[in-house]
């Protein structure tokens, strides 16, 4: 991985010209150049050096009018599977790197090269050939938190031999452990996990669990190398108070088994009890955790809840649904047995839900850089996404009158409606019993949501419409996603893709299409969904005719606020025009 590759090469230019640009960023090279007819060769003492000039180089240095292209020479027979991708964002998850790469294909393996880069550089190697093109073509350019990626092939013979990696082989497969922290972290551990745990202990007990003069808090903090926050002013006068431990998931653990502990002595101490055997009952461990991790948390018909309470030993139960609210998303998980099979049982739920964490904060954020003034913080979706630990919006809300979930351009976000196609044997599952289901998800969303009338006895598809501005339809629309999964409308390995309609005014369907259908193809490559505008459409009373939408819901949403786009722009452009040619406006006076 030696040999260097420089492309848009000037006509002009000669050996002599690349040798004195190499000389004057100080950058060795071992061998003369090749000039050819637009690009060039040449070897570089080692590895390090030539990364060292793809980095400096590469569409940053001009020659003769020509900005240069520098990457590892690779002949065809060797362009095969393996990738090198550089320009990472350095503060850059490692499960959302995942997540992007996966897109393209099985990745057999992700290894971090040693730069002296601020931003970071891995080699990949997918399964096949066909994989590794299309990753290439589709992320070279490709725009992550304001950093555009590099991609470019290396040797397939040599790569893994010359790549001085960190800490080893970085697996994507199952046998590999999961990878921590950022990318330019390196091998060094990251300090605690994304999802802290939230516990909810007696109010009696504070004044014990943090000690005289706050000594047996700081013992635990020390002991268990995490930061605990006890939330004593929030719900005053309320019988328990939430904990919120932040640590590796190890240190978690290790705080909750302390504080319980010491719940136990006190309760014993205060006589609260007349023995330890009853303290279990009197004294659950409880656990807070986000709605919208607890279906995956409990598993079809309840086997991962019921295969955790074997495995421990312990009895466990979740609040409902109902007691949910828009600014208390939070579900409580009660845990009862003994002190040690709670302290198991823990492990596991937590385990779980940061699982589920990760696969959706993975997903999401692959497409919350394309939906422009998303907030994941605020939509209280994705709790801590976006600064790595719980975020207070998730626990108290947004304050009143702020638009959740979307930072605010203006005096109002304008309304939109969507209709949702579900399977017709799911809407007892979306109403709920007694309506409870539908109407606590309207309150959540802040969105109208109403099932319209089936169209026959056969109908296989029943139409949800659903009123609000973007982030309400966000949540709507992903609340019933989720729970058509949880429900298991889908099978277990199947995604879950549902058609929607949006209906856009007909001046606009053009622009949408594009020129020979150039836009709709833009926003299906850029989006994964299907999008269709079917033709000789009549337009309705209102002159809207219907975009449909097909995919699963990150597809789905990053669609239609592209659509949403388009049509704002339209009216924009319209704006000026109508008031050119209508009728003069009378003022006041």
């Amino acid at each position: 991985m030696n040999k260097l590759y420089i492309g848009n090469v000037s006509e002009q230019a000669s050996a002599l010209d690349l040798e004195s640009i190499f000389e004057q960023w100080k950058i060795p090279f071992s061998a003369p150049f090749l000039v050819k007819s637009g690009y060039a060769f040449v070897d570089c003492p080692d590895e390090k050096v030539a990364m060292r000039a793809i980095d400096t180089l590469s569409g940053k240095v001009e020659l003769h009018g020509k900005v240069l292209e520098v990457e590892h020479s690779v002949p065809k027979r060797q362009r095969s599977c393996k990738l090198q991708i550089r320009n990472i964002p350095p503060h850059m998850q490692w499960e959302v790197l995942d997540g992007l790469l996966a897109q393209y294909g099985s990745v057999e393996s992700c290894e971090q090269v040693n730069t002296d880069t601020e931003t970071a550089v891995v080699n990949v190697r997918y399964a096949g050939k066909d994989q590794a093109r299309e990753a290439l073509d589709k992320l070279n350019g490709f725009l992550m938190e304001n950093y555009a990626l590099k991609v470019s092939y290396i040797p397939d013979e040599t790569a893994a031999a010359d790549a001085p990696a960190v800490g080893g082989r970085r697996g994507f497969n199952p046998r590999g452990p999961p990878r921590q922290g950022s990318p330019n972290l390196g091998a060094r551990p990251k300090l605690q996990s994304d999802v802290p745990l939230r516990m909810l202990v007696p109010t009696q007990f504070v004044g014990a669990i943090i000690g005289k003069e706050g000594a047996t808090i700081r013992n635990i903090t020390k002991q268990t190398h995490s930061k605990i926050d006890i939330h004593r002013k929030e719900n005053a006068g309320a019988a328990e108070k939430p904990i919120t431990v932040h640590s590796t998931p190890e240190g978690c653990s290790s705080a909750c088994r302390n504080i319980m502990e010491i719940m136990q002595k006190e309760a014993v101490d205060t006589k609260m009890c007349a023995d330890t055997q009853t303290l279990t009952e009197e004294i659950p461990l409880k656990i807070l955790a986000h709605n919208n991790f607890v279906g995956r948390l409990i598993g079809k018909e309840g086997r991962n809840l019921k295969k955790i309470e074997q495995d421990t030993d312990t009895k466990i139960t979740i609040s409902p649904l109902q007691d949910l609210t828009l600014y208390n998303p939070e579900r409580t998980i009660t845990v009862k047995g003994t002190l040690e099979a709670c302290g198991k049982a823990e492990e596991e739920i937590m385990k779980k839900i940061r699982e589920s964490y990760e696969n959706d904060v993975a997903a999401m954020h692959l497409q919350s850089n394309l939906i422009p003034g998303l907030n994941l913080n605020a939509l209280g979706i994705f709790p801590g996404a976006a600064s790595g630990g719980m975020s207070p919006s998730v626990v108290s809300g947004p304050p009143a009158g702020a638009q959740a979930g979307y930072q605010s351009f203006g005096p109002q976000v304008e309304s939109e409606t969507v209709h949702l196609f579900i399977p017709a044997l799911a809407v007892g599952a979306i109403i709920g019993k007694q309506g409870q289901h539908i109407k606590q998800l309207s309150r959540f969303a802040g969105a109208s949501i109403k099932i319209a009338p089936a169209d026959g006895i056969d109908t296989k598809q029943r139409m949800v419409i659903i009123t609000g501005p973007p982030e309400a339809q966000f949540k709507a629309q992903g609340r019933i996603f989720g729970k058509l999964k949880e429900e298991n409308f889908f099978g277990p390995k199947e995604e879950v893709k549902l058609e929607a309609h949006i209906k856009v005014p007909s001046f606009a369907a053009g622009r949408v299409i594009g020129k020979g259908g150039k836009t709709v193809n833009e926003l299906q490559n850029l989006t994964s969904a299907e999008v269709v505008v079917p033709r000789d459409q009549t337009p309705d009373e209102n002159d809207q005719v219907v975009v449909k939408i097909t995919g699963h819901f990150y597809a789905s949403q990053l669609a239609q606020r592209k659509i949403q786009e388009i049509i704002s722009q339209v009216r924009r452009q319209q704006q000026p025009k109508a008031s050119a040619t209508g009728p003069p406006v009378a003022r006041r006076k």
